[in-house]
This record gives structure tokens, C-alpha cells and sequence, in this order.
């Protein structure tokens, strides 16, 4: 009831104004604008831009205000009651034309060989308003290009200095590396000195580009919008899962764009989301392979490489151990558990390290609890041991926002890294954790006072052999402080996960499990990260299943070739537990197979054959242990929030510091370690330890 007054309470507090002689009630906060969008007027725009900061130069979105003596910038005017506004006037329609004689004055006839044809700005409003001839007759000024690193692509010659670039790097990218220079005529957009943007974001720059002054570089002078054939995705580079759109043309990823979903990555995307896709064209597996008694890989038919696998998988069900790699869809994984079980094995890890230690009894206990939205209302922010800002981009681009809006208040246990924002340091040792749990550190009253605090924990510390205590800790601060409040609806105990395949493990109540056992089979899964020799018994036979000859297949006997997320229909959750789905956009190469359908034929040579032949079956079977996993777009609610993070027994917990579990943002798996882009951004953001001369 209180909801359904304030929203009376706000329409009745609305203001009538008048848009070409229609009467329209708006909020008295609106611009002009903003008025004119409510109401279904088309205005165009180049520097406004709904997310960004009003700058008002451009002057395009000019229109006549009835008693005003001069067409008014509707993105900076505010409505006023009564007002008349005035979209299509005569007056309007050459103020308009001015404008964009103005801006084309200097703007270069670049249309047949510039990157932004087809979606342009400029080119569909100078449709509209620009005129047929110029008057201007003077040379066109001249810039020259910038160089703003690997993955953005400047003519400054086509700036028509909007300066939205300026205001996303500060307002969302936290950098305040470009800026203007100059007057007039004389006006540049730069970095001032000779330096590339050093933002994980900053491939976001073009998209808000209007014109073609800053175009994508590794997809310049590669196709054209209308060759592209576009689908609806999700990215698994980002355990938050951004929506993505991948274009395509034939059978290959052109690009990836980010998609909008207001509460997961509104419109925007990190880079290595965004560019690490051209690793899918490298180093790929596309046959069967065995290594042979020399040690060398022959490539095999379907046939050949099921019967190897048979032959290996009659050892007893304790020698058989599956584990799960950084993007085993839930499809995969639920298919890889039944053929384990039926095979009479449990064992779901062999990994000594790199594998956190959680709980799958209750998703309070492993999820990012207040979901990302609720960042925004939060008051006090802790984060343990984590840098989201390598982690996850996008969500650190909220933090970033939260403290300037909201005043959020953020305190670090861990590495003192760049932020992007202003924080407390309490330390680098876990013993603080426990301090505070104890209630014998400063910072334990600080949380108590605060009103929706917000722990954030990455989960690279659950990885450590005191991951229990300090997971029991945090609990304990949780239980002690309103972290937890259920009057409020308020639980801000919250992971970051750095791994999908794990964390859609977690939600089937899958727990890495090893096996007393030495084994003698081995399959993994996509596994690609945390493996080493101590890990795999030298007779064991290793069954790979994956997408690249990366660490994984070199531990590997036999190789059966699978699917990347662009080439296959899956299912991933995300870390605040939103289930999303991957949508196949282009085929697996030559003879790639998607993951479940690997396993499936597995299950048909070794005579115990799954019940299901098609996706739609194996999601059936998946409903059967998990029915949340097919509401897709959609998060389940956590339920026993105060009970499922009761603390247990004190443990205790080491005093070594933590160590970030990313060094480097652009090269964290299987794709992006095979990916030329990458590769070349890790060595421009990081020149001292990539170089190859060693200091």
C-alpha cells in the first residue's frame, strides 16, 4: 500500500505541458527532452546520452519554446507548467540545419570506408536535416590521430567533440584520462600526453561514440552491419554474465557487442568480454586426437576415439574422477554427474589447489546474496580479498558510481590495489577477519552502525587450507552486524566467483570431492586452469574434453574435441544466482561436438546409456535435480538466509596475507590465453613484465 502512495503521491504531483499542441503530464524534474522521448517525440541528439552526464554542446536537440526569444537545447532545459514546445516549427527545423552545416563544416566525406557506415549518427540526421549545399568553402581542419592502445582505433579528423568519451572514462571507467585541449577551432579531444587509456572498459568508448572518431580496431575493415546476422547471448568471461550480442557472418564471430540488461550490465561491456573471442580461432581442436606410444597426438574418427574411451573406462568406479573446468555449462555437468554415477563414482576433483571450499547446502552460502543492484543501496561496503576491479569491471563500475551518488563508504582487507575510488585499507592479513568477528577491531562497530552493510568476499580466499574459518568468520560478522536483516528484506553476505563451471556446480550440489583412491581415469571437463603434474598419477588415463590445445590437453591421452559458448545452447548461473542462457550463433569447426552430446556417447559405448537423447530431455532431467535452472533471466530466492549462515565452531585462521588470484585481467583461461587481441593488450597495460627483455 505504501508503494501504490508514493506512486499516487507522484502522479498527482505531475505538471502538464504541451508538445506540438499535445497536452502530455510529466515529473517536474524532466527536461524538455525527457518530455519529448514520454511522449513519443523523436529529437535528435549527438553529445546527450541517457546514462552520462548533460554536457549540452552539440546543440542539435534544439526546439522553440513558445515566449522564448531563442530555440532552446531541450537535454538541458527544464519543463515548466503550461510549457508549449515546439518540435517541428519552421523556427525549429533551420536552427537545426545550422547546427549541422555547423558540424559538417569540417567533417571529412569518409562514409565509403568509414567503420561506423550503417550505423551512424550523423549520417541518419544530416539525412534529415542537412542541406544539399555548403557554405563553407574554407579548408577542412586537419588532426592528428591518437593512439589509444590496441582496441580503439581513432580519425579524429570525424570528432564533432561531443565529448561523451570524456564523460563515461570519468563517470563509469573511473579514468580521468581524456580530456579537451584548445579553443575554438583549436579544440582536441586527447589524453594530453602521448598515453593510451588504461581502463578495463574502454572498449565502451566506441560504442557511445556517435560518429566514426574512435571505431573498434581488431574489427576494422572487416565487414559491414548489414553482412552480419545477430543473436541474442550471454558472455562467461564475467561471472555476473553480461548480455552480449554476437554477430556473424557464415560460420564466424565477427564481433561481440554488449546487449542491455538494466540489472546486470546495463549497456555496457568489459574488453575481454567484448574482444577475447578472436581466440576462438586459434589453436582450436576440431578432431579426435590419442597420444600414442612416442607421445604423439593422431587424429582419430568419432569411432575410434569412443572405442579408446571404452576400453579405459572398465575400471572400478572409485578410479574414475570427472573434474569440472571454468565453463562446463549445467547441461554438461549434469550429463558428466549421471555418467559418473552410473559408472558407479562420486569423485568430482583431483586439484590441490585453486578449488574453493563451499558449502552447496544452502545458495546463501556461496551466492552474491543483495545482487548487484543492491550495491546502490547499500551504506558501508567490506571486501575480502578480492580487486573487483579485475574480477569484474562492470560491477566495480557500480561500486565506483555508489560512492560518488551515494555516498557508499568502502573498506579493504587485502592487496592495496587501484580501485578506482577512495577506500580504507584495514590491513592484508585474515586474522583481521577474525579480529572483527571477535568484535575486538575498530571497523566491528563501524558495521554494527551501519544501516544496509555489505561484505563482498572473492572467492580465491575459500581456495586457501583456512578457506572454512574465514567463510565461518565472515558468517559470524554477518550474524553480528545488519548485514543480515530480515525486517529490512536485507542480506548483503555476498561471493564473487571468478569460475561459471564452478559455481554452476555449487547449484547441482556438486562439492569437489576427491577420491582416497588413486585413479586411473581421469576426465576433465573444459579444465584448463589449476591443474599440475602432482595433481594426475602418471598411469592414469586422461580423457580431455574441450575447445583448445591449452594446460588441459597436454595432460590429456585422448582428446575429444567440444564446444565453445558461442557455438552451443547452455545454461550458466550467475554469481548473484540469475540463470542465463547461451545461444548457439555459429557451428562447432569440423568434427566438434557440444560437451553433453560427448558424454551421452560415452554413456552409449560403455553400456550404460543416459535417458536422454535431446537437449530438451537432458533440461527435463536437469528440472528433476534443480527446477530453479530453467527460469531463465529470473534469480530464486535465497530462503534461510539467518539460519544458512549461522556460524559454526571458531576455527582458526592463518595470519598470511591475501594474494590476488588474477594478475593479469586479459588472460585468464583457455580462450582469452589463445586470443591475438589479448595478447597484445597484455602487453601494452603491462610493457615491464611482458617485455621480453628480461631486467
Amino acid at each position: 500500500m505504501l508503494r501504490i502512495a508514493r506512486a499516487l503521491q507522484r502522479f498527482s504531483s505531475q505538471i502538464e505541458v504541451f508538445i506540438d499542441d499535445v497536452p502530455i503530464k510529466v515529473d517536474p524534474s524532466f527536461t524538455i527532452y525527457q518530455a519529448c522521448y514520454a511522449a513519443g517525440v523523436i529529437i535528435p541528439r549527438f553529445c546527450y546520452h541517457e546514462r552520462l552526464a548533460v554536457a549540452g554542446n552539440c546543440r542539435m536537440c534544439l526546439v522553440e519554446v513558445e515566449k522564448s526569444p531563442k530555440p532552446v537545447a531541450a537535454c538541458a532545459a527544464q519543463v515548466a507548467p503550461g510549457m508549449r514546445i515546439k518540435t517541428l516549427s519552421e523556427k525549429t527545423k533551420i536552427a537545426r540545419g545550422g547546427v549541422m552545416e555547423f558540424l559538417l563544416a569540417n567533417h571529412p566525406l569518409d562514409c565509403p570506408i568509414c567503420d561506423q557506415g550503417g550505423e551512424c549518427d550523423l549520417q541518419d540526421i544530416s539525412e534529415q536535416y542537412g542541406y544539399g549545399d555548403s557554405r563553407y568553402n574554407e579548408y577542412k581542419r586537419a588532426v592528428e590521430d591518437k593512439n589509444f592502445g590496441p582496441l580503439i582505433s581513432t580519425i579524429m579528423n570525424r570528432c564533432i567533440h561531443c565529448t561523451r568519451c570524456i564523460r563515461f572514462s570519468d563517470e563509469y571507467a573511473g579514468v580521468t584520462e581524456l580530456g579537451t585541449s584548445g579553443r575554438g577551432k583549436a579544440t582536441e579531444i586527447g589524453t594530453y600526453i602521448d598515453k593510451m587509456i588504461t581502463s578495463e572498459l574502454q572498449g565502451n568508448l566506441v560504442d557511445v561514440c556517435p560518429v566514426g572518431a574512435l571505431t573498434n580496431a581488431p574489427y576494422a575493415f572487416t565487414s559491414r552491419p548489414w553482412e552480419l546476422k545477430s543473436y541474442d547471448s550471454v558472455d562467461v568471461f564475467d561471472t555476473i554474465i553480461p548480455n552480449i550480442q554476437v554477430d556473424t557472418r557464415g560460420a564466424e564471430v565477427m564481433r561481440v557487442l554488449p546487449r542491455v540488461n538494466e540489472e546486470v550490465n546495463e549497456e555496457w561491456l568489459n574488453d575481454k568480454s567484448r574482444h577475447a573471442f578472436d581466440g576462438l580461432k586459434k589453436q582450436r581442436i576440431t578432431l579426435p586426437y590419442y597420444r600414442d606410444a612416442q607421445g604423439n597426438f593422431v587424429d582419430l574418427t568419432w569411432e575410434e576415439a569412443l572405442n579408446k574411451a571404452q576400453q579405459q573406462l572398465l575400471v572400478k568406479g572409485d578410479e574414475i574422477v570427472g573434474v569440472i573446468g571454468e565453463f562446463a555449462d549445467i547441461e554438461s555437468i549434469v550429463a558428466l554427474k549421471d555418467l559418473l554415477n552410473k559408472l558407479d563414482s562420486d569423485n568430482f576433483e583431483i586439484r590441490g589447489k585453486g578449488v574453493p571450499h563451499l558449502n552447496p547446502d544452502f545458495r546463501a552460502n556461496y551466492l552474491m546474496n543483495s545482487k548487484i543492484t543492491g550495491i546502490e543501496e547499500a551504506d558501508v561496503l567490506l571486501l575480502v580479498g578480492t580487486n573487483p576491479k579485475i574480477e569484474s569491471p562492470l560491477l566495480n563500475s557500480r561500486i565506483l558510481r555508489a560512492t560518488r551518488r551515494n555516498n557508499l563508504k568502502v573498506f579493504l582487507i587485502g592487496p592495496p590495489n587501484d580501485l578506482l575510488y577512495n577506500y580504507v585499507h584495514l590491513g592484508n592479513n585474515a586474522s583481521i577477519v577474525q579480529e572483527i568477528a571477535s568484535g575486538t577491531h575498530p571497523f566491528a562497530q563501524r558495521i554494527k552502525n551501519a544501516k544496509l552493510p555489505l561484505i563482498l568476499a572473492g572467492s580465491g580466499i575459500f581456495e586457501r587450507a583456512d578457506g572454512d574459518a574465514i567463510h565461518n568468520a565472515l558468517r559470524t560478522i554477518s550474524q553480528n552486524s545488519p548485514v543480515i536483516n530480515p525486517q529490512a528484506g536485507w542480506n548483503g553476505f555476498n561471493l564473487l566467483h571468478k569460475e561459471l563451471g564452478r559455481l554452476n556446480a555449487l547449484e547441482l550440489g556438486i562439492t569437489p570431492k576427491r577420491s582416497t583412491t588413486p585413479p586411473k581415469v581421469v576426465i576433465l571437463l573444459g579444465t584448463d586452469n589449476n591443474l599440475s603434474p602432482s595433481d594426475i598419477p602418471k598411469d592414469a588415463f586422461v580423457i580431455y574434453i574441450g575447445t583448445h590445445g591449452d594446460e588441459g590437453a597436454y595432460y590429456a591421452d585422448l582428446i575429444l574435441p567440444g564446444a565453445a559458448y558461442t557455438e552451443k545452447n547452455g545454461t550458466y548461473v550467475s554469481t548473484e544466482g540469475r540463470v542465463q542462457n547461451t545461444r548457439l550463433a555459429v557451428p562447432p569447426p569440423q568434427l566438434a561436438k557440444q560437451d553433453w552430446e560427448i558424454i551421452r556417447a560415452l554413456s552409449e559405448v560403455t553400456g550404460q546409456s543416459l535417458s536422454y537423447d535431446t537437449l530438451e530431455e537432458l533440461r527435463f532431467r536437469v528440472a528433476e535435480l534443480a527446477p530453479h535452472l530453467l527460469k531463465y533471466d529470473y534469480i530464486e530466492p535465497t530462503i534461510f538466509g539467518k539460519f544458512a549462515l549461522q556460524q559454526q565452531a571458531q576455527q582458526a585462521i592463518y595470519s598470511t596475507p591475501f594474494v590476488d588470484s588474477i594478475d593479469n585481467f586479459y588472460m585468464t583461461d583457455a580462450i582469452s590465453r589463445q586470443s591475438v587481441t589479448m595478447a597484445k593488450c597484455s602487453t601494452a597495460f603491462n610493457p615491464i613484465k611482458f617485455s621480453p627483455f628480461r631486467q
